[in-house]
């Protein structure tokens, strides 16, 4: 059975959000124009304006996209920690997949910089961290950590930071990042083993 003329345009609003996230991270956020868009998803020019108002508004719906992704599938996980050492190891583990110059992490930098030029997007992206942070805090304080919304945003701009500075070179290892900030969730932990020492003594 052939697909419907909705079915169709859902298929075509879809692809050329695949494609925006792509093209974002390829060419850079402002190098990106409508024939682009429309070569690689395979549709008239007219297409891409038919399902979003200017290119910006599709750049910014497939970022976000990706991003709130992202953040749904860690806060799914934090969820699953039973202490704040588990959170952070799940946090920092999250990390191994970027290196800086992998498309998420370049499309992550693209947005960054783009949303300080677009008053939109800033206010959108900042809900997106706003929601993570929020979940992330909320794991803190079940666990009766102090100052839990404060932690949680150091946190979070912390391992944001490590995968935008991987692009210029290799950070902490999981270990030494790990061992950094578990000061931040175990005030009472600097007479703890560090992360290392702990992995080095599990049997």
């Amino acid at each position: 059975m052939s697909a419907t003329a909705a079915e169709r345009g859902r298929e075509a609003r879809q692809r050329l959000l695949g494609v925006a996230a792509e093209l974002i991270a390829e060419r850079g956020w402002s190098a990106v124009s409508t024939r682009m868009l429309a070569e690689r998803a395979g549709v008239a020019p007219g297409v891409v304006h038919y399902h979003f108002a200017s290119v910006q508004a599709l750049l910014a719906e497939a970022a976000l996209g990706v991003m709130r992704a992202l953040i749904e599938q860690l806060g799914a996980g934090l969820e699953q920690a039973h202490t704040p050492d588990e959170a952070l190891k799940l946090m920092v583990g999250f990390l191994k997949d970027y290196d800086g110059r992998d498309p998420t992490s370049l499309l992550f930098a693209e947005t960054y910089l783009a949303a300080g030029r677009d008053e939109g997007l800033r206010r959108s992206l900042g809900e997106v961290v706003a929601e993570f942070r929020r979940r992330l805090a909320d794991r803190l304080a079940e666990h009766g950590l102090a100052a839990p919304e404060a932690t949680a945003a150091v946190l979070a701009a912390a391992i944001d930071g490590i995968m935008l500075h991987r692009a210029l070179g290799p950070g902490p290892d999981a270990a030494d990042l790990t061992t950094v900030l578990d000061r931040l969730i175990t005030p009472a932990g600097f007479g703890r083993p560090s992360a290392r020492e702990r992995t080095a003594d599990t049997p």
